[in-house]
């Protein structure tokens, strides 16, 4: 499986429960093309990727959905 088919499913489940799904979806997909990972479950379980938990923006927030 390509990761951009990996990163879309995992992102469709991560943000289904979104209040601004493109927002999520957006994101997600690109923490996931940078860390080849994602949470599994719509919130929460970041310590399974390490590299999407700690990402930041530029004002030092969490980055990754």
């Amino acid at each position: 499986m390509g990761m951009s088919l990996y990163c879309g499913s995992k992102c469709r489940e991560r943000c289904k429960r979104a209040g601004v799904k493109d927002r999520c979806l957006k994101y997600c997909n690109i923490c996931c093309a940078e860390c080849k990972c994602v949470p599994s479950g719509t919130y929460g379980n970041k310590h399974q990727c390490p590299c999407y938990r700690d990402k930041r923006n530029s004002k030092g927030k969490p980055k990754c959905p």
